[in-house]
């Protein structure tokens, strides 16, 4: 299956947004999304220009935060609670 082909123009929107984020681990976006995180990074890959993608991935790669195994701390919520709801 092609990653992406059956979601939204808006759902690629926000799983894009939420791989940017810092503090967003990749389990989040798997629970929203069905999507593994191989998946998302086949998903950046082909969505973004070379150049944001090897950003991307310099971010993102080693990044406790993004897994939540390594994460110190406890979470709840994966989106801020000021951030604007999504229709």
């Amino acid at each position: 299956m092609m990653v992406g082909t059956s979601l939204s123009a808006a759902d690629l929107s926000r799983i894009i947004e939420m791989a940017w984020e810092d503090r967003t681990p990749f389990e989040a976006i798997e629970s929203s999304y069905g999507l593994s995180e191989s998946e998302v990074i086949m998903l950046m890959r082909t969505t973004l220009k070379p150049r944001s993608f090897k950003l991307w991935r310099a971010r993102v790669s080693g990044r406790a935060t993004k897994h939540v195994a390594k994460r110190g701390f406890v979470f709840g919520r994966h989106v801020c609670p000021t951030q604007r709801t999504r229709s």
